[in-house]
């Protein structure tokens, strides 16, 4: 008696154990799903935009709050930039001292020049000069050797001759002191032009440096949380931020490798969300990764290859996504839907079903 009792629970606790595989099949399968198809668990996700500082300082004011829809260029936040902002106007102040500068060398230039061509015009003197006294001198060499002149008259001619030739020779030498004052005054210039350049040139730095602690959304979205507050000091590069970009939402799940191999980018995919499961939203395969997920390095066998699984990327148009702008919400888990073989309709349950949106409800970013 004991033993039929017992073989007897034995078979009913099979009977229970094979009844609820079959309702975990049913519960966990995708409902509906025929051959040709195949489908993923995932989330809606967004990427994600970090608003951070450039530089290091203190946040002055933050006008975006959590769930504040931002348009592209948006003003987000603004650092403080007093030290900045002092910095300029003592560079615009050097910018001024250096101008003056050169002024000072072109004035510089000008001046050594005018020396020059005062020297050239007394060489062309001396040389004049010195012509006049050779030519003289060869005259009372020809009358002292006639006794027609005296001895002194010739000496005289001749010491002027070679006084001339010495003028001649200081003359030379006073313009290629003025060439050398030109030279000085030309790199004197040049130095000056280029400390106005570098000054330029630090001002425009600390403009860019101003311009980004103007902190802006680099694209629509929506303001998904604060990192810091007004007041705190922040270093290069910290978060005051973070920003969804709902121009790119989608959900990412995985298929196993006989799945996977069949999908091609664009194809159509079926998003069904757990929280509105009667809606059904269009998506196209954006991303199949190349390298299998969670499986062991090393595969030998046929049915550990099954266990292969890849990441699957399905984007949601971007116009979609205007349309239903406030309603866009990430983290929302559900389901993917993708067709293997094109060949084949989409089911009733799985074709295309949006809700209907008054015409002041949508938004475009």
């Amino acid at each position: 008696m004991n033993t039929a009792i017992k073989k007897g629970l034995a078979g009913l606790g099979g009977l229970l154990l094979i009844a609820a595989a079959v309702l975990a099949w049913n519960v966990l399968r995708p409902n509906g799903l025929a051959e040709g198809f195949a489908a993923g668990n995932g989330r809606i996700e967004a990427v994600e935009i970090d608003i951070a500082a450039k530089g290091a300082g203190r946040i002055k004011e933050i006008l975006a709050g959590e769930g504040d829809f931002v348009t592209h260029g948006q003003i987000l936040a603004r650092m403080d930039t007093q030290q900045l902002e002092a910095q300029r106007r003592e560079a615009e102040a050097q910018l001024q001292q250096t101008g003056y500068a050169v002024d000072t060398a072109k004035s510089q230039v000008a001046q050594r020049l005018s020396e020059k061509n005062a020297a050239q015009a007394v060489l062309a003197q001396r040389r004049a000069e010195l012509e006049a006294a050779r030519k003289r001198l060869e005259r009372f060499e020809v009358l002292s050797r006639r006794g027609a002149t005296s001895v002194q008259d010739l000496d005289d001619n001749r010491a002027k001759f070679l006084s001339g030739q010495a003028a001649v020779s200081a003359a030379e030498a006073q313009i290629a002191a003025a060439e050398a004052a030109v030279i000085t005054a030309k790199s004197q210039l040049l130095g000056s032009q280029s400390a106005v350049q570098a000054v330029q040139a630090t001002i425009e730095r600390l403009q860019a440096d101003i311009d980004d602690g103007v902190l802006k959304a680099p694209t629509a979205g929506r303001i998904q949380y604060r990192v810091a507050q007004p007041g705190e000091v922040l270093a290069g590069g910290g978060k005051v931020l973070n920003l969804l970009d709902l121009s790119d939402v989608y959900m990412t799940f995985f298929l196993p490798t006989e799945k996977a191999g069949k999908l091609g980018l664009g194809s159509e995919v079926r998003l069904v969300l757990d929280a509105a499961p009667q809606f059904v939203i269009p998506a196209r395969i954006s991303y199949v990764a190349d390298v299998a997920q969670f499986t062991p390095k090393t595969v030998e066998t046929a049915s550990e290859r099954q266990k292969l699984m890849f990441r699957v990327k399905a984007r949601i148009d971007p116009e979609l996504l205007k349309t239903y702008i406030t309603h866009v919400k990430t983290g929302l888990p559900g389901m993917a839907y993708v067709r293997l073989d094109q060949s084949i309709d989409w089911p009733a349950h799985l074709r295309v079903n949006l809700p209907s949106l008054p015409q002041t409800t949508a938004a475009q970013p």
